[in-house]
């Protein structure tokens, strides 16, 4: 190789190293992105009927406010009272769920699978996971001064793109090569209407979550049935995850009211799951954005290790990018081409 070869391999090494270094304020830079592309659908919809930019910006983020805070004002104060009522209830519950693994260990178990475990080795083992939730839980609270500077930092950067994105987007596609800014425009632009095709896919998919779950629970009898469907909604934006700790607390506060609810919340979140999985995500997302399924789990896993909860959070928007990116750079302009 030519010096000027190991100098440009060398000099991208480097700049690869300092972008692992910094990929959490790039992460940062990317949510407030996404944020501003979903709120810019709004924008632009309401410029279509006449608004000049500002209004609409002024219009969509005040909507938006409105959205979050009625979405607090339905969460936040009645768990917390929940959560009270749970504190006061907790020992019963345990009392009656020892209760219930006795009468199993000594009906079912015991008689017909000696080699299982009893309930208080089983329990001794667990210790040590309880005591690592406690220590999560601790870090996550100290944790919340960060994440309140990196929301507000995320807030500034989202109402700045979505006052003027153009100056910000001609920084970035001069970056490249001048022959190829064109072609980076474009890849831009696809990037922003999968970004929208997207998310509103994603809307649809929690209003429609949101809606079964409430009916389910209020049907079931189970307390807080609107506060839990908020959360079961906003939950469904994290595939595989999120449908999973949506279920726990109605479980919960269902088992504390009546134990047969618990095992009636899970089916119900089981079978609203399946409809979602196997009949309304193909036929919205078809027409959206197609990620395969085991691409999406790979994905949550690499970007919740890479980059911790808000990689978690944005698996999806950063896959719906790097697709587009990696079938418009290595596919068509580099594979295809290759002769």
């Amino acid at each position: 190789m030519k010096m000027r070869q190991w100098l440009g391999i060398i000099g991208l090494a480097v700049a690869l190293y300092i972008l692992w270094q910094v990929r959490q304020l790039l992460l940062l830079g990317f949510t407030a992105v996404a944020l501003a592309t979903a709120i810019n659908q709004l924008v632009l919809w309401l410029r279509g009927r006449g608004l000049k930019r500002s209004v609409a910006v002024i219009l969509s983020v005040s909507l938006m406010v409105a959205v979050l805070m009625g979405i607090f004002v339905l969460v936040v104060p009645p768990f917390a009272e929940q959560f009270q009522d749970l504190i006061d209830l907790l020992p019963d519950g345990l009392s009656q769920i020892q209760s219930g693994i006795n009468w199993l260990e000594d009906r079912v178990l015991g008689p017909n699978f000696p080699e299982i475990p009893d309930a208080t080795g089983f329990i001794q083992q667990l210790q040590p996971f309880g005591t690592s939730l406690v220590q999560q839980a601790a870090d996550i609270f100290s944790n919340s001064i960060s994440f309140l500077l990196n929301f507000l930092l995320v807030l500034v950067l989202t109402l700045m793109l979505l006052v003027n994105p153009q100056p910000y987007r001609n920084v970035f596609i001069r970056l490249f090569p001048s022959f190829y800014r064109h072609r980076i425009d474009r890849i831009l632009t696809r990037c922003a209407h999968g970004l929208g095709a997207w998310t509103a896919g994603a809307l649809f998919e929690m209003i429609f979550i949101g809606t079964l779950s409430g009916l389910g629970l209020w049907l079931l009898g189970v307390p807080l049935a609107l506060a839990h469907a908020v959360l079961a909604g906003l939950l469904n934006f994290i595939p595989n995850v999120g449908p999973i700790l949506s279920a726990v607390l109605p479980m919960v506060i269902g088992f504390l009211d009546e134990p047969w609810k618990a095992i009636a919340v899970l089916i119900l979140y089981i079978v609203i799951q399946n409809v979602e999985s196997y009949l309304l995500t193909p036929i919205i997302m078809a027409n959206q954005v197609a990620l395969l399924p085991a691409i999406t789990l790979v994905a949550q896993l690499f970007f919740a290790t890479s980059f911790g909860a808000l990689g978690l959070v944005m698996a999806l928007p950063l896959t719906v990018v790097a697709k587009i990116w990696i079938e418009e750079l290595l596919f068509k302009d580099i594979l295809d081409q290759w002769q």
